[in-house]
């Protein structure tokens, strides 16, 4: 038997690192907008009679075999870790061979990690005959990936991988529920230009950072992530009126507050790209993820995207990145 699964990783908008457990319980309304981009996160599973497991990384170019009744060994395996620990929670019970591959740059700020783990996770559940109703599959992520992170995870990073297109996420007391949002697609594509810095990140040292200083209390944090509550609320609103001169205004604004939750938010070189690009047609920037490096999504003046993208990719080390909105999230197939 064959499984394969894709799984498009995300753009965030408006609304990042208030989306920790629990840090959006202390701000209400606490939601996340974001979009799931054509860059997909693959998995492959081929099973195999001889008891054995091989899990193979095509874009990191790792692999590495074990036997099947030597699963248990594969929570501790620091090689490939994240799928080897997502195998050790499924535990198959026939071989198979594993092959994953992401077309997202390293640590880019995109969620490729989430995607990966989603698009794993659909293969996985596949094999084990969909022991779990999809609708685990955000806990399962989430849980695991901490696990590899060694610190809390974000959940938004997982509803795009899952569905595909435009979301917002609210988060409640009482849980998660995902948005699909109605909005103009091809005005968004035409406006969005998003580029590779060519400095990979950590998600989990800024988060870190800015969770610790949240928990024990810091005012000022405490009122930066009101308004990154606030920026999510007004940019859902902005891209269902179809009110794209409010769109960038939203970001123009959130930008600087985003900047001033750590120093290490945004790197000498990624302000200058900022600077390039809105000297180039762009009316505002939002660095992906927890920054620090990765990528930046600049929103464009009306016809201007291409502009801003031949002025950054004369910089050394960027890569603009070619992309389309993945309307659809985790697809799963199989075949004998």
């Amino acid at each position: 038997m064959i499984i394969e699964s894709s799984a498009p990783p995300r753009v965030d908008l408006e609304g990042g690192t208030i989306d920790i457990w629990p840090l959006y319980l202390f701000h209400p309304g606490a939601t996340t907008v974001n979009f799931a981009l054509s860059l997909y996160a693959r998995c492959r599973i081929e099973t195999r009679d001889d008891g054995r497991i091989v899990l193979e990384s095509r874009d990191r170019k790792v692999s590495f075999e074990t036997q099947l009744s030597a699963i248990e060994d594969l929570l501790l395996e620091e090689r490939l870790e994240l799928i080897s620990k997502l195998v050790h929670f499924f535990k198959p019970t026939t071989g198979f061979h594993l092959v994953a591959e992401s077309t997202v740059p390293a640590g880019a700020g995109l969620g490729g990690s989430s995607a990966l783990a989603i698009a794993c996770i659909g293969a996985l559940n596949r094999l084990v005959g969909n022991r779990y109703d999809e609708r685990k599959f955000v806990t399962i992520a989430a849980n695991v990936e901490s696990t590899v992170i060694r610190v809390p995870a974000g959940f938004q990073d997982y509803y795009p991988p899952l569905y595909g297109s435009v979301s917002c996420v609210h988060f409640r007391p009482e849980g998660i529920e995902r948005e699909a949002l109605d909005v103009n697609t091809e005005e968004l594509e035409r406006r969005i230009a998003i580029c590779y810095t060519g400095e990979p990140r950590l998600s989990g040292i800024n988060n870190w950072e800015v969770y610790k200083r949240h928990i024990d209390g810091d005012t000022e944090l405490f009122e930066l992530f009101e308004g990154i509550r606030d920026s999510a609320r007004n940019m859902r609103e902005a891209l269902l009126a179809d009110d794209w001169d409010r769109v960038a205004s939203v970001m123009k604004q959130a930008y600087p507050n985003r900047k001033r939750l750590a120093p290490t938010i945004t790197t000498p070189q990624m302000d200058m790209l900022v600077e390039k690009a809105l000297a180039n047609g762009a009316e505002a920037a939002k660095v992906c993820g927890a920054g620090g490096g990765g990528c930046i999504a600049f929103f464009c003046a009306e016809g201007r995207r291409q502009d801003v993208e031949a002025a950054l990719a004369v910089e050394q080390g960027v890569e603009v990145l070619d992309w389309k909105l993945a309307h659809e999230g985790l697809t799963v197939t199989e075949k004998f």
